[in-house]
């Protein structure tokens, strides 16, 4: 039976924040682990709109942390779906910062999560097809088996020379 197509523009959500005390640490800047959970949050809602299912969080890839978030500040998070696999759902997230009294906005940190698809019992299930349409769209479907494949190697699930999509990167031929 085939699968069910849905869009990346069918799954794309936009939380918006204000960055207050409770959410800095003693330089006034936005801790770390609140802009995760907040991504972590944006992100599973983009999840369960493509899947229409309960997601869990199966893995973050890195995210650093270059300009500071300060207090005061309004933080977006957009966060889309770039590719389903089976049950798992790789999803991109950018997270914009504001200061709207001086009116800088700056782009602040960027990230892929990947969710799993899940049925009441917490077992897999799977989820619809993406079908990407614009060129962005395009290049970051592409990209996520790629980086599907890293993370499956990193967590030593995959071995490196199974991973096709990594070949000329890692040069395996060899």
């Amino acid at each position: 039976m085939a699968r069910k197509k849905k869009y990346t523009r069918d799954s794309s959500v936009t939380m918006t924040e204000l960055v207050l005390p409770n959410d800095t640490n003693t330089l006034n800047n936005l801790m770390g682990g609140r802009l995760m959970h907040w991504m972590d949050i944006v992100s599973a809602i983009a999840a369960q709109k493509h899947s229409n299912r309960i997601v869990v969080t199966a893995s973050v890839d890195n995210v650093s942390f270059g300009k500071s978030i300060q207090l005061g500040n309004v933080v977006t998070l957009t966060a889309t779906v770039t590719r389903a696999f089976n049950s798992s759902m790789e999803v991109h997230i950018k997270v914009t910062a504001e200061d709207i009294p001086s009116g800088k906005k700056f782009n602040s940190n960027e990230a892929f999560f990947t969710f799993v698809a899940v049925d009441q019992s917490g077992r897999p299930i799977d989820v619809p097809e993406l079908v990407p349409e614009t060129d962005e769209e395009k290049e970051l479907y592409a990209g996520a088996l790629r980086r599907r494949q890293l993370r499956l190697v990193l967590a030593k699930r995959m071995k490196p020379q199974e991973a096709n999509e990594l070949r000329s990167i890692f040069e395996l031929d060899n």
